[in-house]
Protein backbone atom coordinates (compact mmCIF):
# COMPACT_ATOMS: atom_id res chain seq x y z
CA UNK A 1 0.00 0.00 0.00
CA UNK A 2 1.16 3.12 -0.84
CA UNK A 3 1.63 5.43 1.85
CA UNK A 4 -1.01 7.94 0.53
CA UNK A 5 -3.47 5.76 0.59
CA UNK A 6 -2.12 4.22 3.82
CA UNK A 7 -2.61 7.59 5.60
CA UNK A 8 -6.41 8.07 3.51
CA UNK A 9 -7.43 4.37 4.73
CA UNK A 10 -6.53 5.31 8.55
CA UNK A 11 -8.45 8.42 8.06
CA UNK A 12 -11.65 7.05 7.48
CA UNK A 13 -10.91 4.24 9.87
CA UNK A 14 -10.54 7.04 12.76
CA UNK A 15 -13.27 8.79 11.28
CA UNK A 16 -15.68 5.97 11.94
CA UNK A 17 -14.41 5.34 15.34
CA UNK A 18 -15.36 8.62 16.43
CA UNK A 19 -18.72 8.95 15.14
CA UNK A 20 -18.94 5.39 16.72
CA UNK A 21 -17.57 7.37 19.87
CA UNK A 22 -19.81 9.82 19.52
CA UNK A 23 -23.08 8.28 18.47
CA UNK A 24 -22.44 5.91 21.77
CA UNK A 25 -22.02 9.09 23.89
CA UNK A 26 -25.23 10.98 22.54
CA UNK A 27 -27.54 11.11 25.45
CA UNK A 28 -31.30 9.40 24.89
CA UNK A 29 -34.05 12.01 24.70
CA UNK A 30 -35.96 12.95 27.20
CA UNK A 31 -35.81 13.17 31.09
CA UNK A 32 -37.29 10.11 31.65
CA UNK A 33 -35.41 6.43 32.03
CA UNK A 34 -37.52 4.26 29.92
CA UNK A 35 -37.62 0.65 30.66
CA UNK A 36 -39.64 -2.53 29.60
CA UNK A 37 -41.00 -5.66 30.88
CA UNK A 38 -41.44 -8.75 29.16
CA UNK A 39 -45.39 -7.99 28.63
CA UNK A 40 -45.08 -5.90 25.52
CA UNK A 41 -44.08 -8.19 23.17
CA UNK A 42 -44.98 -11.07 21.59
CA UNK A 43 -45.29 -13.84 24.06
CA UNK A 44 -43.19 -15.76 21.46
CA UNK A 45 -40.12 -13.14 20.47
CA UNK A 46 -36.81 -14.80 21.98
CA UNK A 47 -35.25 -12.31 25.13
CA UNK A 48 -32.43 -11.72 22.43
CA UNK A 49 -34.73 -10.25 20.27
CA UNK A 50 -37.02 -8.55 22.61
CA UNK A 51 -33.74 -6.86 23.97
CA UNK A 52 -32.84 -6.18 20.75
CA UNK A 53 -35.65 -3.84 20.06
CA UNK A 54 -35.82 -2.30 23.79
CA UNK A 55 -32.70 -0.77 22.54
CA UNK A 56 -33.16 0.16 19.56
CA UNK A 57 -36.56 2.11 20.58
CA UNK A 58 -34.71 4.01 23.77
CA UNK A 59 -34.68 1.81 26.39
CA UNK A 60 -32.25 1.60 28.78
CA UNK A 61 -33.38 -0.71 31.18
CA UNK A 62 -35.59 -4.09 31.75
CA UNK A 63 -37.60 -5.39 34.52
CA UNK A 64 -38.27 -8.86 36.07
CA UNK A 65 -35.45 -10.61 34.21
CA UNK A 66 -33.68 -13.09 36.69
CA UNK A 67 -29.35 -13.07 36.91
CA UNK A 68 -29.12 -15.87 34.61
CA UNK A 69 -30.47 -13.71 31.70
CA UNK A 70 -28.69 -10.81 32.91
CA UNK A 71 -25.77 -10.77 30.64
CA UNK A 72 -28.09 -10.74 27.30
CA UNK A 73 -29.78 -7.45 29.11
CA UNK A 74 -26.00 -6.26 29.22
CA UNK A 75 -25.00 -7.29 25.78
CA UNK A 76 -27.48 -4.76 23.96
CA UNK A 77 -26.31 -2.06 26.63
CA UNK A 78 -29.27 -2.65 29.06
CA UNK A 79 -29.29 -2.62 32.90
CA UNK A 80 -31.46 -4.88 34.43
CA UNK A 81 -33.86 -2.15 36.15
CA UNK A 82 -35.92 -4.53 38.56
CA UNK A 83 -35.24 -8.19 39.46
CA UNK A 84 -37.76 -10.74 40.15
CA UNK A 85 -39.15 -11.10 43.84
CA UNK A 86 -37.41 -13.79 44.90
CA UNK A 87 -38.47 -16.20 47.53
CA UNK A 88 -41.30 -13.67 48.34
CA UNK A 89 -44.78 -15.45 47.07
CA UNK A 90 -47.76 -13.90 45.66
CA UNK A 91 -49.55 -15.69 48.41
CA UNK A 92 -47.68 -15.14 51.42
CA UNK A 93 -45.53 -11.75 50.56
CA UNK A 94 -43.95 -9.85 53.66
CA UNK A 95 -47.32 -9.89 56.53
CA UNK A 96 -47.39 -13.77 57.12
CA UNK A 97 -44.70 -14.58 59.61
CA UNK A 98 -44.89 -18.25 59.22
CA UNK A 99 -43.05 -17.26 55.99
CA UNK A 100 -40.46 -15.16 57.31
CA UNK A 101 -37.76 -16.97 57.76
CA UNK A 102 -37.45 -18.41 54.21
CA UNK A 103 -38.71 -15.23 52.77
CA UNK A 104 -35.43 -13.60 54.30
CA UNK A 105 -32.62 -16.07 53.11
CA UNK A 106 -34.08 -15.52 49.99
CA UNK A 107 -34.48 -12.03 49.49
CA UNK A 108 -31.10 -11.24 51.04
CA UNK A 109 -29.51 -13.68 48.75
CA UNK A 110 -31.29 -12.06 45.51
CA UNK A 111 -30.01 -8.63 46.73
CA UNK A 112 -26.24 -9.68 47.12
CA UNK A 113 -27.10 -10.97 43.30
CA UNK A 114 -28.76 -7.53 42.49
CA UNK A 115 -25.83 -5.65 43.96
CA UNK A 116 -23.14 -8.09 42.15
CA UNK A 117 -24.73 -7.62 38.80
CA UNK A 118 -25.73 -4.08 38.52
CA UNK A 119 -29.68 -4.03 39.49
CA UNK A 120 -30.37 -1.40 41.72
CA UNK A 121 -34.06 -2.61 42.58
CA UNK A 122 -35.94 -6.07 43.42
CA UNK A 123 -39.76 -6.16 43.55
CA UNK A 124 -41.48 -7.61 47.01
CA UNK A 125 -45.29 -7.60 47.24
CA UNK A 126 -47.18 -7.49 50.45
CA UNK A 127 -49.07 -10.83 50.35
CA UNK A 128 -52.72 -12.23 50.37
CA UNK A 129 -55.04 -11.12 53.34
CA UNK A 130 -56.59 -14.34 54.21
CA UNK A 131 -58.43 -12.99 57.27
CA UNK A 132 -55.94 -10.49 58.41
CA UNK A 133 -56.81 -6.90 59.07
CA UNK A 134 -54.35 -4.12 57.43
CA UNK A 135 -53.32 -2.69 60.73
CA UNK A 136 -51.79 -6.75 61.70
CA UNK A 137 -50.75 -6.70 58.17
CA UNK A 138 -48.85 -3.56 58.41
CA UNK A 139 -46.91 -4.19 61.52
CA UNK A 140 -45.59 -7.71 59.87
CA UNK A 141 -44.75 -6.54 56.78
CA UNK A 142 -42.60 -3.41 59.29
CA UNK A 143 -41.20 -6.04 60.84
CA UNK A 144 -40.05 -8.15 57.98
CA UNK A 145 -38.33 -5.44 55.97
CA UNK A 146 -37.17 -3.80 59.45
CA UNK A 147 -34.94 -7.18 59.26
CA UNK A 148 -33.53 -7.24 55.62
CA UNK A 149 -33.29 -2.94 55.03
CA UNK A 150 -29.49 -2.87 56.68
CA UNK A 151 -28.76 -5.41 54.31
CA UNK A 152 -29.90 -3.38 51.25
CA UNK A 153 -28.66 -0.19 53.21
CA UNK A 154 -25.20 -1.86 52.56
CA UNK A 155 -25.61 -3.35 48.98
CA UNK A 156 -26.97 -0.42 47.68
CA UNK A 157 -30.31 -1.99 46.26
CA UNK A 158 -33.81 -0.69 46.60
CA UNK A 159 -36.76 -3.26 47.96
CA UNK A 160 -39.99 -1.89 46.20
CA UNK A 161 -42.90 -2.95 47.77
CA UNK A 162 -45.53 -2.83 44.71
CA UNK A 163 -49.08 -1.27 45.08
CA UNK A 164 -51.47 -3.62 43.26
CA UNK A 165 -55.18 -3.80 42.58
CA UNK A 166 -57.26 -6.26 44.16
CA UNK A 167 -60.61 -4.98 42.71
CA UNK A 168 -60.06 -6.98 39.46
CA UNK A 169 -60.26 -11.33 39.77
CA UNK A 170 -58.74 -11.75 36.59
CA UNK A 171 -54.93 -12.68 37.53
CA UNK A 172 -53.86 -10.90 34.28
CA UNK A 173 -55.35 -7.37 35.33
CA UNK A 174 -56.10 -7.89 39.40
CA UNK A 175 -54.14 -8.90 42.16
CA UNK A 176 -56.95 -11.24 44.42
CA UNK A 177 -56.78 -10.08 48.30
CA UNK A 178 -53.65 -8.27 48.19
CA UNK A 179 -52.97 -6.64 51.21
CA UNK A 180 -50.59 -3.63 49.60
CA UNK A 181 -54.08 -2.63 47.57
CA UNK A 182 -53.75 1.32 48.06
CA UNK A 183 -51.10 3.27 47.90
CA UNK A 184 -51.76 4.73 51.84
CA UNK A 185 -50.85 1.14 53.19
CA UNK A 186 -47.72 0.95 51.19
CA UNK A 187 -46.54 4.26 52.15
CA UNK A 188 -47.50 3.54 55.83
CA UNK A 189 -45.74 0.52 56.03
CA UNK A 190 -42.54 2.23 53.90
CA UNK A 191 -42.54 5.26 56.36
CA UNK A 192 -42.33 3.34 59.40
CA UNK A 193 -39.65 1.16 58.03
CA UNK A 194 -37.87 4.31 57.05
CA UNK A 195 -34.88 3.76 55.05
CA UNK A 196 -33.35 5.03 51.88
CA UNK A 197 -33.35 1.65 50.36
CA UNK A 198 -37.20 0.44 51.12
CA UNK A 199 -39.42 2.26 48.86
CA UNK A 200 -42.61 1.86 46.44
CA UNK A 201 -43.00 0.44 43.04
CA UNK A 202 -45.50 2.75 41.83
CA UNK A 203 -47.66 0.43 39.65
CA UNK A 204 -49.94 3.38 38.05
CA UNK A 205 -52.29 1.13 36.21
CA UNK A 206 -53.36 -0.51 40.02
CA UNK A 207 -52.79 3.26 41.08
CA UNK A 208 -55.28 4.53 39.20
CA UNK A 209 -57.99 1.68 39.83
CA UNK A 210 -57.64 1.85 43.64
CA UNK A 211 -57.23 5.34 44.22
CA UNK A 212 -57.14 7.43 41.10
CA UNK A 213 -56.10 10.87 41.21
CA UNK A 214 -52.87 9.74 40.22
CA UNK A 215 -50.74 12.64 39.41
CA UNK A 216 -51.50 14.11 42.99
CA UNK A 217 -50.82 10.80 44.92
CA UNK A 218 -47.37 10.94 42.88
CA UNK A 219 -46.50 14.42 43.68
CA UNK A 220 -47.97 14.07 47.49
CA UNK A 221 -45.88 10.78 48.07
CA UNK A 222 -43.04 10.81 45.68
CA UNK A 223 -40.64 10.69 48.38
CA UNK A 224 -41.47 7.35 48.94
CA UNK A 225 -41.34 6.28 45.29
CA UNK A 226 -38.62 4.82 44.13
CA UNK A 227 -39.86 2.69 40.16
CA UNK A 228 -42.72 3.28 38.39
CA UNK A 229 -44.38 0.95 35.95
CA UNK A 230 -47.14 1.47 33.22
CA UNK A 231 -50.13 -0.13 31.79
CA UNK A 232 -53.28 1.61 30.05
CA UNK A 233 -56.75 1.79 32.27
CA UNK A 234 -59.19 0.05 31.92
CA UNK A 235 -57.17 -2.73 29.94
CA UNK A 236 -54.00 -2.62 30.62
CA UNK A 237 -53.54 -2.09 26.72
CA UNK A 238 -51.31 1.06 25.14
CA UNK A 239 -50.71 4.05 26.36
CA UNK A 240 -52.40 6.15 24.23
CA UNK A 241 -56.38 7.34 23.50
CA UNK A 242 -57.87 3.91 23.96
CA UNK A 243 -57.36 4.08 27.30
CA UNK A 244 -58.79 6.54 30.33
CA UNK A 245 -54.73 7.70 31.41
CA UNK A 246 -53.05 11.01 29.68
CA UNK A 247 -49.74 9.36 29.75
CA UNK A 248 -48.06 12.43 28.37
CA UNK A 249 -49.38 14.55 31.21
CA UNK A 250 -48.25 11.93 33.92
CA UNK A 251 -44.78 11.74 32.16
CA UNK A 252 -44.41 15.25 32.59
CA UNK A 253 -45.41 15.41 36.10
CA UNK A 254 -43.00 12.65 36.90
CA UNK A 255 -40.08 14.35 35.18
CA UNK A 256 -40.75 17.74 36.32
CA UNK A 257 -40.29 16.51 40.64
CA UNK A 258 -36.61 15.48 39.64
CA UNK A 259 -36.93 11.81 39.12
CA UNK A 260 -34.20 9.68 38.34
CA UNK A 261 -34.85 6.32 38.43
CA UNK A 262 -36.44 3.72 35.64
CA UNK A 263 -40.30 4.09 34.79
CA UNK A 264 -40.95 0.26 32.98
CA UNK A 265 -43.55 -0.41 30.50
CA UNK A 266 -45.63 -3.21 31.74
CA UNK A 267 -48.55 -3.07 29.19
CA UNK A 268 -50.37 -5.93 26.79
CA UNK A 269 -50.70 -4.50 23.10
CA UNK A 270 -54.56 -4.69 21.92
CA UNK A 271 -55.15 -7.71 19.81
CA UNK A 272 -53.99 -7.17 16.39
CA UNK A 273 -51.66 -4.41 17.18
CA UNK A 274 -48.08 -4.71 16.13
CA UNK A 275 -46.18 -4.89 19.84
CA UNK A 276 -43.10 -3.07 18.51
CA UNK A 277 -45.58 -0.69 17.20
CA UNK A 278 -46.75 0.05 20.52
CA UNK A 279 -43.58 -0.05 22.36
CA UNK A 280 -42.88 2.57 20.04
CA UNK A 281 -45.75 4.39 20.77
CA UNK A 282 -45.49 4.53 24.66
CA UNK A 283 -41.56 5.44 24.72
CA UNK A 284 -42.26 8.32 22.45
CA UNK A 285 -45.45 9.16 24.66
CA UNK A 286 -43.45 9.24 27.66
CA UNK A 287 -40.26 11.07 26.08
CA UNK A 288 -41.20 14.64 27.56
Amino acid sequence: MRRRDFVTAAALVGAATAATAQTEATPRRGRLKQSVTGMPFDPKMLLEDRCREAAQLGCVGFDLVGPKDWPTLKKYGLIPSMAPPSGVTMEDGIIHKEAHEKSLASLGAAIDECAAGGCPNIITVGGQRRGMSNAEGADNAVAFLNRIKARAEDKGVNICLEVMNSKLQDPGLGRKDQICDHLAWGVDVVQRVNSPRVKILCDIYHLQIMDGDVCRNIQQNFQWIAHFHTGGVPDRHELDDTQELNYRFIAKTIADLGYTGYIAHEFRPSPGHDPIQSLKQAIEIMTV
